[in-house]
């Protein structure tokens, strides 16, 4: 990774209540922690790690930043710790292009705000310090919940993907994408500042 263009590695990303900082293999204890608050690994619409999961899911997210194709997070609030994580995962850098996902919270701090701190600090880094041109998200057809923040963030809808993945219980998902281009950027970011500005 010592070619990589500057713009490629990962920072923390610092806001007014959320930190995003880069994921590390001794995040497990923190991660197990956040994720017993609403027993999120229990959910099917999603995959949040859980006792039996959780070094295999930082495994994978390590893999991927080796290979410089994910960016993976752990999300905190500054004044109390970590509460989830997140990842730029489907870099590529040739397209300026990647997909923010694997995205969770504990349960007590869903619709707080955080979530939408989170992707504002993860958009602007996309857009202007990757120079991104497509920022894309995915969600399971079935998890409305996650649908509606997607689109409350500004994301546009572009369609169902059938059979896109295998979820752990063998349920075959279809999945839905959303984007948001580099030309709505700047009406999406005075959006999100708005918002968080309330």
């Amino acid at each position: 990774m010592t070619d990589i263009d500057p713009s490629f590695m990962q920072p923390t990303l610092t806001g007014t209540t959320v930190e995003l900082r880069p994921l590390e293999a001794d995040d497990a204890p923190a991660l197990l922690q956040a994720a017993a608050d609403g027993q999120l690994w229990s959910m099917t619409l999603t995959v949040v790690p859980g006792p039996e999961t959780v070094e295999r899911y930082i495994a994978a997210a390590l893999a991927g930043r080796e290979a410089a194709t994910v960016m993976p997070f752990v999300i905190a609030m500054r004044e109390t710790g970590v509460v989830g994580s997140t990842r730029f995962w489907k870099i590529d850098r040739a397209n300026r292009k990647m997909e923010i996902g694997h995205t969770w919270l504990a349960g007590s701090v869903q619709r707080s705000g955080a979530n939408t701190e989170a992707k504002y600090l993860l958009l602007t880094h996309a857009f202007e310090a990757m120079k991104a041109v497509r920022v894309q998200f995915t969600t399971d057809e079935l998890n409305e919940k996650s649908r509606a923040a997607i689109l409350r963030i500004g994301a546009k809808q572009e369609g169902i993907v059938r059979n896109e993945r295998i979820m752990p219980d063998g349920r075959v998902r279809n999945s839905v994408r959303f984007s948001i281009i580099d030309s709505e950027w700047p009406g999406v970011k005075a959006m999100l500042e708005a918002r968080m500005a309330r």
